[in-house]
């Protein structure tokens, strides 16, 4: 079985994301035998945000550039280190308000008509049923239903919405918000994160 764990913070050891999603992979490797991981780190090796030539590359034509074809070789890359993982673990903190601009990139590279999805006679079709999500969240405030602020979490429902679309019904989230709201605050928050990770299900 194998796995591909990603993080997207840009905050390095000092990452709350980071240090969840690492505690969901270290679980699910000590209760799953023979799990294969794959590590791949956004933020300290970022993809380039899409463009005219990603696009044009998809539908067919050639690269003009060496530097276009290395980009266009990495987004396919990434793309099936992405099909071939049955679980897939993500980091992922709220940057205002949202994905980081690192994971949007990843995301880019992963939502491709004919791979991920495709359209047909009765609209869109995901294509990931199969595929295990699990998300580890990092929020800086409180934003959570029935938080005043629940109207700005475009972070966690993106990634449902996004991965929805893909099929992916199989989808985990843990959860530390309230981070910068003090040390207090940021010892619950992350405790209770940990031991989300720590009652994953195996693998």
């Amino acid at each position: 079985m194998k796995l591909l764990h990603l993080d997207s913070s840009v905050l390095g050891a000092n990452s709350v994301s980071r240090q969840l999603s690492a505690a969901a992979v270290e679980g699910l490797r000590k209760t799953t035998p023979g799990l294969e991981v794959t590590y791949r780190d956004l933020a300290a090796q970022p993809l380039s945000h899409l463009s005219a030539d990603h696009l044009a590359a998809a539908q067919g034509a050639v690269p003009e550039t060496k530097a276009v074809q290395e980009d266009v070789a990495q987004s396919q890359a990434v793309l099936e280190e992405f099909l071939a993982a049955d679980i897939v673990v993500i980091g992922a903190p709220m940057y205002n308000f949202s994905v980081s601009s690192q994971l949007k990139a990843w995301i880019d590279r992963i939502a491709v008509a004919g791979k991920t999805f495709r359209y047909g006679a009765n609209g869109v079709e995901g294509l990931l049923g199969g595929k295990r999500l699990i998300i580890a969240i990092s929020r800086g405030g409180l934003y959570g239903p029935g938080a005043p602020a629940a109207a700005f979490e475009h972070l966690q429902t993106y990634l449902q919405g996004v991965f929805g679309f893909l099929g992916v019904t199989d989808l985990e989230f843990i959860v530390a918000e309230g981070v910068m709201m003090g040390p207090e605050a940021r010892e619950k928050a992350v405790s209770a994160g940990l031991a989300t990770a720590g009652a994953l299900r195996a693998a």
